[in-house]
């Protein structure tokens, strides 16, 4: 009880770090003149924003309700943006269509349907809407593999316009011409992404790239839509090209094995593609001109990452800002022969207080070598003062990392006296090409859990964490690993777990999971549990509860619809007939992750405890 009493005298600073605002997906408005995002933290929902792009005014709330904001698009006039919405995290997004001169917002899709929807683009007709939905369009019944639809919002009625073979979790690209429609399918392998090309009247649907059949294809419009801007797969690597509408061949921009190109973007109003590579899960972006070839550098910027969105209707850029220390946020930046230059802050809100950078632990880089040699990298987020122990917080994904970025959890664990290490395993974008597909060599519980482990053993020999006082935690894959080494490592390196939304049997995962996700499970394990039984059982911590010899506290959204609270409710029946000790927090209206800020507080401050009273 003395160790809850201590942590509780960190509850303001969690508030604080609470109130910060949260941003995703700026997206600048056709003319150039608006940028729209979302914001997370300024309530117990996800809400949309817009501001000015010169920064002259403050940003305004366009929607103030009690459902999610998760995803938007403008229309082509700039007036409009069409917003995707969901409740409690369920995930099942209705469209809207909102005006930006204050007229309320008009339904174009049922709320909370019975299949998930991605995407959703108005056309300049003002009547068709373009979108990706895994519904029958017969039937009404959710299937696995998405349909591409157009949809006339005044009539209701519904035309499909592709019919992939697979589910694809991607969202269809209306060409800026309103013609045609950009989007990907996997029919030929779960692994795999091929380009194809639908118009807008349904008259031709045809393949118009393939690298491979195991291998990805990714594109986007060139502002005037004539031109497909394609980022690639090799076997090595990813390469960028052009594949223009009108012939039949690629042009290859960058095919370099030694950059590790992550994206590649095409702004409106931009004559240069936004390059993005990832060296060691830091962001360097590029300006290439596709005529020349020639490329010049977004940056330097010494104080925090500067990541390019796009170019404003001014001539100014919109960048990214952010670090570790400096929540992102969203800024008008002058192109100089000296570098960038940040002239103001577009998404600075009116009343939310950011804590200074001194007041923010910073990120350092941590580097170990994982049984096989494979170097790993990591975040070291320090304790302030004498540490407790020491908390492993794993990223989900697997294909996602973490970066030197501004993030609520470690700045809290380590204001509350732990020591924090962010492991970046094999299967983490952010560095190659090949480390990101190295997962797929054993699948998932193979070698990528090996790393973590071995990023505590680093710990333990550099004298920062201590045996019997180290933790895990994290969402989803994160969760997954959680559960994966309370169940097969010694107490003596992982003492306590603090699994979130993640899977137990991922037999039970990939029959319950959302149907449009399915093809990632057996992409990452290398089939189904019907083709692989040996390997999805082997690596299913369910059946090794059994060594579970540290605390355990199981912690889950209620409606999460990817990996379903059956994970929980099958293993919670074997650990109560195996007499195992644990503790359980339910979130009643979250669904995969828990985002909302009261009760992101009540998740925090318990896994602090947690580990605290485990380590005592």
């Amino acid at each position: 009880m003395s160790r809850q009493k201590d942590l509780s005298t960190h509850d303001a600073f969690l508030d604080t770090l609470l109130r910060v605002p949260q941003l995703y997906g700026a997206r600048i408005s056709p003319d150039g003149r608006h940028v729209a995002w979302i914001w997370a933290g300024l309530s117990e929902t996800t809400q949309l924003w817009v501001a000015a792009a010169d920064g002259a005014s403050a940003p305004k709330q366009l929607v103030a309700d009690d459902w999610d904001c998760d995803s938007f698009r403008w229309t082509p006039d700039s007036r409009a943006i069409v917003y995707g919405r969901s409740k409690d995290g369920d995930e099942r997004l209705g469209l809207h269509l909102l005006p930006l001169d204050g007229k309320p917002a008009k339904p174009l899709t049922g709320d909370r349907p019975d299949y998930y929807i991605h995407g959703g683009q108005l056309a300049a007709d003002g009547r068709s809407l373009i979108f990706a939905a895994n519904v029958d369009p017969e039937t009404g019944a959710e299937i696995e593999p998405s349909r591409i639809y157009r949809q006339d919002i005044i009539s209701g009625e519904r035309h499909v316009l592709a019919r992939p073979e697979r589910a694809t979790h991607s969202a269809p690209l209306l060409s800026p011409d309103d013609k045609h429609i950009l989007y990907v399918r996997n029919d030929l392998d779960p692994g795999g992404n091929q380009l194809w090309l639908t118009e807008i009247d349904g008259s031709f649907d045809r393949e118009i790239v393939n690298v491979g059949a195991a291998l990805k294809a990714d594109g986007m419009w060139s502002p005037d839509g004539s031109t497909v801007l394609v980022v690639a797969e090799t076997k090595t690597h990813r390469k960028v090209g052009l594949r223009r509408l009108d012939g039949n061949t690629i042009d290859w921009l960058i095919d370099d094995p030694e950059r590790p190109i992550a994206d590649a973007i095409w702004p409106r109003r931009s004559a240069e593609i936004v390059i993005e590579e990832t060296r060691d899960a830091r962001v360097v972006g590029w300006l290439l001109d596709p005529k020349t070839g020639k490329e010049r550098l977004f940056g330097p910027y010494t104080d925090g990452e500067l990541t390019p969105v796009g170019p404003l209707a001014d001539g100014n850029w919109l960048a990214w800002h952010s670090g570790a220390r400096y929540p992102a946020r969203l800024v008008r930046v002058a192109l100089e022969k000296s570098g960038p230059r940040i002239l103001s802050d577009i998404s600075r809100h009116p009343t939310a207080a950011i804590p200074s950078p001194s007041e923010l632990v910073p990120a350092e880089e941590f580097r170990w070598k994982s049984d096989d040699g494979l170097p790993i990298q990591g975040w070291l987020y320090r304790a302030i003062g004498e540490p407790i122990g020491t908390i492993l917080d794993v990223h989900g994904g697997p294909t996602g990392h973490d970066e030197d970025a501004f993030s609520v959890d470690p700045q809290y664990f380590a204001r509350a006296g732990f020591n924090v290490l962010q492991p970046n395993y094999r299967g983490s974008t952010g560095f190659t090409l090949e480390f990101q597909e190295a997962v797929k060599k054993e699948g998932w519980g193979g070698a990528e859990q090996v790393d973590i482990r071995t990023g505590a053993e680093a710990l333990i020999k550099a004298g920062i964490a201590k045996p019997g006082k180290i933790g895990i935690t994290g969402t989803s894959y994160g969760g997954y690993s959680s559960w994966w080494a309370i169940t097969h490592y010694p107490k003596d390196l992982i003492a306590a777990a603090a699994p979130i939304c993640g899977m137990t049997d991922l037999v039970v995962d990939y029959e319950t999971t959302r149907p449009d996700l399915r093809p990632y499970s057996e992409e990452m394990m290398g089939g189904t549990p019907e083709t692989v039984p040996d390997r999805f059982r082997e690596r299913s911590p369910i059946h090794f509860i059994e060594n579970i010899k540290g605390r355990l506290l199981i912690i889950q959204g209620a409606n999460d619809p990817n990996v379903t609270p059956q994970n929980v409710s099958d293993v919670r029946r074997l650990l109560d007939a195996a007499r195992i000790a644990y503790d359980v927090l339910i979130f009643d209206d979250e669904g995969h992750g828990i985002g909302k800020p009261s009760n992101r507080k009540i998740l925090l401050r318990r896994i602090a405890n947690f580990f605290a009273e485990a380590f005592a």
